[in-house]
């Protein structure tokens, strides 16, 4: 049984409105504590993301290259949530080796790979522009 079944009869519960949000916002919270306590990547990137989103909003940029900044470093995060949910879910079916589920796990560390490269692309034009505050 899991927690959106009822007790007694398994019946499936439609959660809506605010009771909704709320069940979303607790199973948001049960996630995050997952990734930040086991995922050691996401501790990193999660650091990162804590030091250099002040610095998108201190930096003199316009408004869209602040959005690009702090974009680029919140997609990092998405992606590796995802990639986590992809091994997560492959380690589930099975922990035997298996071609597709390396292939699955390969392509959600691309998908990793490719976030980063776009943060550090954002990033690599725009803070120089601009660092040591426009000094």
């Amino acid at each position: 049984m899991t927690a959106d079944q009822q007790p007694d009869t398994g019946e499936i519960i439609r959660r809506t409105g605010l009771r909704r949000l709320l069940f979303t916002l607790v199973n948001s919270g049960k996630g995050l504590r997952f990734l930040l306590r086991k995922e050691e990547a996401f501790q990193l990137e999660a650091f990162l993301a804590c030091a250099l989103i002040p610095v998108a909003v201190l930096l003199p940029v316009s408004p869209v290259e602040r959005l690009l900044l702090i974009g680029a470093v919140f997609t990092v995060l998405i992606v590796e949530v995802l990639n986590t949910s992809i091994e997560v879910l492959t380690d589930r079916v099975s922990l035997d080796r298996h071609e597709l589920s390396g292939l699955a796990k390969d392509l959600g560390s691309l998908a990793v790979t490719l976030s980063l490269l776009l943060w550090a692309i954002v990033w690599g034009v725009i803070v120089p522009k601009y660092w040591p505050f426009g000094i």
